[in-house]
């Protein structure tokens, strides 16, 4: 099979040499544009971390396109029904840092507690004043749980750790791992009432769009912290910056945002594109985010060790080798197939 493999990086390239021996690969390090697309016409197999948009553009420029294999967990960056309308089999990799995603959270929320940012910018100036720099203890505080899958349960691990109290809310309950780790299922009103940090971990779907929203920032806790590393979709940007500017929520830690791949991206606010798919005032709401002092960002990193990529990248050379076997696993969409 011919196989362009995106987004990658040079020292990644090594972990799809097995396949070199019966398949044609093509390294490719930027996304899967249309341009790119028309380019690769006649890739056969496709991977792509999340900032190609595989929409119905990009697909229809891939007429030989018989297998999705995204280096990510969620797949709401491919268009699923044209997938099933043309047969094209989706593979993603399910589980492969949980605890690096879990490690982030934390890794921004003593950021946050510990007023850390600040701390290091002051020392490397010179500074050694502690003025301004007082944190607070984890310990005894309340986190709140939104998704209590696979990562959600390791940050309950290392929440347990810190000796916090730990509520979650789940649409499926898993009472066992609550009885086994010690946490509490409550509804969403009563968890966001009752947190003084809340963290998400739940996939992006048009149930959990704008998860969090006005409504809900006025239910959480006076001086509560959010914690996003799941999908910029599950926040209204809007809705909280209004809440970051009445002081109702106190701080925020994200690894992701609404817009993020046109922020990676400034030219798209010059292209078509852009007026097409992205919507100005969103981008816009980012960018404040970006530049306001008690809103900690990071690049959409938290799954960025080289232990979880090695193993993101092991899982997707395994679906190719399984697709072409005619044994696929991990599968997210059967192309209609099933």
């Amino acid at each position: 099979m011919k196989i362009a493999v995106f987004e990658i990086e040079e020292w990644e390239r090594e972990a799809f040499e097995p396949l070199q021996d019966t398949h044609e690969l093509t390294f490719i390090p930027g996304p899967l544009t249309p341009e790119m697309a028309e380019e690769h016409s006649d890739a056969e197999v496709v991977s792509t971390f999340i900032y190609s948009d595989l929409n119905r553009e990009v697909l229809e420029s891939l007429p030989e396109l018989k297998l999705i294999a995204t280096r990510s967990t969620g797949a709401d960056h491919i268009d699923s029904d044209y997938c099933d309308e043309h047969g094209i089999t989706v593979c993603n990799v399910p589980t492969y840092g949980e605890n690096t995603v879990a490690e982030h959270v934390f890794g921004l929320l003593l950021t946050i507690s510990h007023r850390l940012r600040e701390a290091l910018d002051r020392t490397q100036r010179g500074d050694f004043s502690m003025k301004g720099l007082q944190g607070f203890d984890l310990r005894g505080k309340t986190l709140g749980v939104v998704g209590t899958g696979q990562i959600g349960r390791c940050v309950i691990e290392v929440a347990n750790g810190f000796r916090m109290q730990v509520l979650a809310f789940d649409v499926q309950k898993d009472q066992d791992a609550a009885d086994r780790m010690g946490f509490e299922y409550v509804e969403m009103e009563e968890l966001l009432a009752n947190s003084d940090v809340v963290t998400l971990h739940v996939p992006a779907s048009e149930k959990t769009h704008h998860l969090l929203s006005t409504e809900q920032f006025e239910q959480m806790k006076k001086g509560a912290i959010l914690i996003n590393t799941a999908r910029g979709s599950l926040v209204d940007v809007h809705a909280l910056l209004r809440a970051l500017a009445d002081g109702h929520i106190a701080a925020v830690g994200l690894d992701v945002l609404p817009e993020e791949p046109v922020i990676r991206e400034e030219a798209e606010l010059l292209s078509s594109l852009f007026q097409e798919e992205h919507k100005l005032e969103t981008l816009l709401a980012d960018h404040v985010l970006l530049r306001m002092r008690n809103v900690y960002i990071t690049p959409h990193s938290a799954f960025n060790t080289r232990e979880a990529v090695r193993r993101i990248l092991d899982t997707t050379v395994g679906n190719i080798r399984s697709f072409a076997e005619e044994e696929p696993e991990n599968v997210v969409s059967t192309g209609g197939n099933s």
